[in-house]
């Protein structure tokens, strides 16, 4: 058994809780380092995906798992950064006062493209400042299909349904855009994304948005400034959202309006509540859910009846019921479940089946809304 014994403050904040996590982490590190040399390119591909999913869903997890704002409209601002990226480094930037438009090198195009769909989400997120709950998931629906619809219409920019093509990325002869270099690409910006989260977290913004979270009420009366913390979570979250999908532009080479839709938003709030709201772990085994998913569900229509496997809209329907199972029977999603087990061989052989009972008490704060 370990038991951790705290005698300072700065236990609370330290980014890892003991020396285990160092060498656990170390080794997973080594591992996805030498992915490339022991894997084929399929599974390589399939990794880089995975690492563009979970920053998308660590920017959603940002929001809703540790502020506590549920959002259906996070596809809105993966298309924002995707076709940003796909502008800027293609067509480029049209200025009034230049007479040819200005391109950037990618280097510099991918923290614009964040940029760019974080100043969309404070605009989304201004407005929507008393909203919470269901009224919050219905406004940021309706921004996305407001942005589905600015995609699709935009054809000077966009291209429309007529797809816009993604440059490939170059530094020197190197191709970024693929293959081995791509999966280091994405890989680094998922950990810089992880540890800014981690960093975050520890930061008294993001302890606000905790606070907001558990209880508003009690956060403002503590000092709390509600619409300051709110805007800057909804900013940061679109932002690193927005930096997923100008990988994903890369990722994909043709962008389409089809690629940006509400169900993109639903696969990504699965993502957040399969894996474990208010993780960031959760985030990382939600991506690869939300991957593992498609995938079984494409080989299990080979063992059932045609008339169910070739159902049309039965893949949102999977996605919806499993959301409604792990909301009614696991709560804390896959990382929860992990926590659980990890408890129960630590206390071994003396632990309690009740440990995790769910407790039905409230906060007397609370009964005030």
């Amino acid at each position: 058994m370990r038991f951790l014994f705290k005698t300072d403050y700065n236990q609370d904040i330290r980014i890892a809780k003991h020396s285990g996590y160092y060498w656990s982490y170390g080794v997973l590190l080594l591992l996805v380092l030498a992915a490339p040399l022991l894997l084929d390119s399929y599974y390589i591909g399939q990794m880089t995906q995975l690492y563009i999913v979970a920053i998308a869903g660590l920017g959603l997890m940002l929001l809703a798992g540790y502020t506590g704002l549920v959002s259906l409209g996070h596809a809105a601002f993966f298309g924002i950064g995707a076709y940003t990226e796909a502008v800027l480094t293609g067509a480029g930037l049209q200025l009034p006062f230049m007479e040819e438009p200005l391109v950037f090198s990618f280097v510099v195009a991918m923290p614009l493209a964040a940029i760019f769909a974080g100043i969309a989400g404070v605009v989304i997120g201004i407005p929507v400042l008393r909203l919470t709950g269901i009224y919050l998931a219905i406004a940021t629906f309706a921004f996305a299909i407001v942005i589905e619809e600015v995609m699709s219409r935009w054809e000077s920019v966009t291209n429309g349904y007529t797809g816009l093509l993604v440059d490939s990325i170059y530094i020197g002869d190197i191709d970024f855009s693929s293959g081995e270099p791509f999966y280091f690409l994405c890989l680094g910006l998922l950990i810089l994304v992880i540890l800014f989260s981690i960093n975050l977290l520890r930061s008294p913004t993001g302890r606000a948005m905790m606070a907001i979270r558990d209880s508003e009420i009690s956060a403002q009366s503590m000092g709390v400034n509600l619409a300051r913390v709110k805007t800057t979570a909804f900013g940061i979250s679109a932002g690193i959202t927005g930096l997923a999908g100008a990988l994903f532009a890369h990722k994909l080479g043709f962008l389409s309006p089809e690629s940006f839709t509400v169900l993109q938003s639903l696969e990504f709030l699965v993502l957040v509540v399969v894996g474990g709201i208010g993780s960031i772990h959760g985030a990382i085994f939600g991506a690869m859910f939300v991957l593992a998913l498609p995938q079984a569900l494409a080989i299990a229509k080979d063992y059932v009846p045609p008339e169910i496997g070739e159902m049309p809209g039965i893949e949102p329907f999977i996605f919806g019921l499993i959301l409604v199972l792990v909301i009614i029977f696991e709560p804390y999603g896959i990382y929860g479940r992990w926590l659980k087990v990890k408890h129960y061989f630590q206390m071994f052989p003396i632990y309690k089946k009740a440990t995790f009972k769910r407790q039905k008490a409230y906060m007397k704060s609370e009964r005030l809304k």
